[in-house]
C-alpha cells in the first residue's frame, strides 16, 4: 500500500520525482505558505509570494474574458520555467529548468 502523502512533504516529493526542478512551494487555500522546498525560509516566503503574485496577475488579466480562474499556468523564460496549478484548497508551484 502507498503511504500517504501529506502537503508539507508534497514540494520536497515533487523535487525527489524531477532532477531538473530546483525549487517548489505549496499554498493554502487562503494563499498562506504551506511548504517549500527552500532552506532558507525568507526564500521559501518569497517564492510563495511570487506564486500567489503570479496567479493574481493571471486572473486579472483574464477575467474580462474567461468567467473560470485558470488552474494551471506555465511560463516559459530564457533561463527556465514555471509551472503552477491551483485547486480550491492548494496551489503547487515549481521552478524548472528550460528543458523540463
Amino acid at each position: 500500500m502507498a503511504e500517504t502523502l501529506t502537503p508539507d512533504a508534497a514540494p520536497a516529493r515533487l523535487l525527489e520525482l524531477s532532477s531538473d526542478a530546483p525549487a517548489a512551494v505549496l499554498l493554502d487555500a487562503a494563499g498562506a505558505p504551506a511548504a517549500w522546498t527552500e532552506a532558507d525560509p525568507e526564500r521559501g516566503r518569497a517564492l510563495a509570494e511570487l506564486a500567489r503574485e503570479l496567479f493574481d496577475t493571471v486572473d486579472r488579466a483574464t477575467r474580462d474574458w474567461d468567467p473560470d480562474p485558470p488552474e494551471q499556468i506555465e511560463v516559459q523564460v530564457p533561463g527556465g520555467a514555471v509551472f503552477a496549478s491551483r485547486t480550491p484548497r492548494w496551489t503547487l508551484a515549481v521552478v524548472a529548468r528550460r528543458a523540463a
